[in-house]
């Protein structure tokens, strides 16, 4: 038997006819054509889309309008949710900045002491003495500056007691007659002229103002919003100094509005002139009644008292300064913000941890990423 190799002298295949489409009549081959790849056409590619959604809706229209509804709303939450976080990091980009530049980063907790009047004296030594003060038609009372001198005092006491305290006088340039003058810079002033009643070495340095607040509100949510821009944590502890009848629109109404543990909240009174305290008891019932419909203080009778100590349109900075609670600034309602409540209730001690971790460990790089991102 041979054996035959399959090398080179291998019989060759036989091909009848040549590869390609052969034309018998012709006797030639047509080349055989590639197909073409079409281009896109967008508007086809639309009215086909449209065509199949035409289709479906008849197929099954309920199913269609459900399924269509759904879409949207997550489109909707989607933008919002990037419209936030681009808004938020865009407040850090002005707002944050590294730790050792806030000028009280070791003091932890707030003493506010609201404003009720401003000092229009030129003269120091007659701090308490009513022609000295600008005083409203319920407020012409003898020994109605006496409470304001009182109430100064008991929060420069308060805070001395306390090293890690920071003093805040709230309140803004609430009368047009008064001038451009605010109750906090007077308050401050008055503290001054007393040499801080003996605690001026302890307490001084650590005093400030906050002269936007238009009410006894924003007393409070604005000196919060004061304390983060100062401290660059929230407050642990929040101590107001105020009339005593004023504890339950303090320590109930406002507290709660903003969502402060009630725990971490302490308020201290001072009593009214007694010439005026009937009066004062009275008028508080009614301003009560009307923060329990109204505990933002943005709508009917508390809205336009608010307007009204605003003659000088003072343009209000908050909540630059303390973006993680913007929210209690932009709502309006009878019912409390209730993302708010438990962002606050749970966050307030938790947060000044958390911003002073990343803050000693991220602020340092964190303007320059900021800058780079956005512009």
């Amino acid at each position: 038997m041979n054996n035959h190799s399959f090398g080179s002298g291998s019989p060759k295949s036989f091909h009848a006819y040549p590869r390609g489409d052969f034309d018998l009549e012709l006797g030639t081959t047509k080349r055989s054509r590639k197909p073409k790849k079409s281009p896109l056409n967008p508007i086809k590619m639309l009215n086909s889309m449209r065509g199949r959604l035409q289709y479906y809706y008849k197929l099954h229209p309920f199913l269609f309008f459900f399924i269509s509804l759904s879409f949207g709303v997550t489109i909707l939450i989607i933008l919002a949710v990037y419209e936030r976080r681009f808004r938020l990091m865009n407040s850090y980009k002005n707002f944050a900045v590294d730790s050792v530049n806030y000028p009280f980063p070791n003091l932890k907790n707030l003493v506010m002491v609201a404003g009720h009047s401003v000092y229009t004296s030129s003269s120091c030594g007659k701090v308490d003495k009513e022609d000295s003060w600008f005083l409203e038609s319920y407020q012409r009372n003898l020994g109605q500056a006496s409470t304001f001198l009182s109430h100064i005092k008991e929060g420069i006491e308060i805070t001395a007691k306390d090293d890690e305290a920071l003093l805040l006088f709230s309140g803004g340039e609430t009368r047009k007659d008064a001038g451009p003058r605010s109750e906090a810079q007077s308050y401050w002033g008055v503290a001054e002229s007393k040499r801080w009643f003996g605690n001026e070495e302890k307490v001084r340095w650590r005093a400030l103002t906050e002269e936007h607040a238009r009410d006894s509100f924003e007393n409070l949510l604005f000196s919060v919003c004061r304390f983060r821009e100062l401290t660059g944590f929230y407050p642990h502890n929040i101590t107001v100094v105020s009339y005593d009848f004023k504890e339950e629109r303090f320590s109930h109404l406002h507290r709660s509005a903003i969502g402060f543990p009630e725990k971490r909240f302490f308020f201290s009174g001072t009593e009214a002139a007694a010439t005026s305290k009937a009066a004062a008891l009275k008028g508080e019932a009614l301003v009560r009644a009307q923060f329990e419909q109204d505990p933002y203080g943005c709508l009917g009778s508390l809205r336009r008292k608010k307007l009204g100590r605003d003659p000088f349109h003072r343009s209000i900075p908050y909540p630059n300064g303390c973006p993680e609670i913007e929210g209690l600034f932009r709502y309006c309602g009878c019912v409390h913000l209730k993302h708010s409540k438990i962002f606050l209730r749970s966050g307030f001690f938790l947060l000044n941890y958390m911003l002073q971790f990343f803050s000693l460990r991220i602020n340092a790089h964190w303007n320059s990423w900021m800058e780079s991102y956005f512009l």
